[in-house]
């Protein structure tokens, strides 16, 4: 497996934008490649019959099913507001439109 190298590191920290000083660029190497050889040694373990998994164990949506209820009319949702406009609430601008 290759390792990476200080260079590798330079290369993805300029295209993410971030400075890293040469003490940085060492110390990311020798993490990155701590890192890299934990997921191949993960990646040897899981063989053709386990299925990839995103958690741990099973997980099942419990849904219910979609029934229509009667819901507020305008007058009744609006009947708090303290102002409205057209069947709308009405909020002051936040927003300077140019």
């Amino acid at each position: 497996m290759p390792s990476i190298t200080r260079a590798d590191v330079a290369h993805l920290a300029r295209l993410s934008r971030l400075a890293l000083s040469d003490d940085e660029l060492d110390q990311m190497a020798g993490q990155l490649e701590v890192i890299i050889s934990s997921v191949a040694r993960v990646s040897e373990v899981a063989g053709a019959e386990v299925p990839p998994t995103s958690h741990s164990v099973p997980l099942t949506n419990v849904f219910r099913p979609d029934e229509l209820q009667p819901c507020l009319t305008p007058e009744a949702a609006l009947s708090g507001a303290p102002a409205r406009e057209d069947q709308r609430f009405r909020v002051p601008r936040i927003l300077d439109e140019e």
